[in-house]
């Protein structure tokens, strides 16, 4: 574990998944055309299922939205060698936070965390724009092609 920011390689974050049943998490954000304003994130929260092995679930999608432009789990080989080398904060999530605006998933994934990010803003309260469940976000959203949903576990 990197003693500066308590941040563990993709490795240890399966152990520490493994070991505690808790969750790890990395959140990359998604910037606009300008290059320089983030207009959203990808989130993979490492957790571990009831089988015990390791998975990825991965969400993505624009701030101050609910609808997501991706919303999957991956396991084994499934996840890509890029989200192998994140490195992830350990904490604890719950499965009613992913239905939140991804600017507030993070917000408590932080919190559970045990993270102090004080030039973070105050999202748990702010105003929230929904869109209805069936509302997709365009995969371009979050910077890669399409994916065959057909062999999603």
């Amino acid at each position: 574990m990197d003693q500066q920011d308590g941040r563990l390689s993709f490795d240890e974050a399966i152990a520490h998944v493994r070991q505690s049943g808790q969750c790890a998490f990395a959140a990359i954000p998604v910037f606009g055309d300008d290059g320089e304003t983030a207009e959203g994130a990808r989130v993979f929260v490492l957790e571990r299922a009831a089988d015990g092995v390791a998975r990825i679930r991965f969400v993505a999608g624009p701030f101050f939205w609910t609808a997501l432009a991706a919303d999957e789990t991956l396991a084994g080989e499934q996840i890509p060698d890029r989200v192998r080398e994140l490195r992830f904060l350990p904490g604890t999530c719950s499965e009613d936070w992913f239905s939140d605006q991804i600017q507030v998933l993070i917000a408590k994934l932080m919190q559970a965390a045990k993270v102090v990010a004080p030039a973070m803003p105050e999202y748990l309260g702010g105003p929230r724009r929904a869109a209805a469940p069936e509302v997709k976000f365009p995969v371009s959203m979050i910077g890669r092609a399409e994916v065959d949903k057909t062999h999603r576990p």
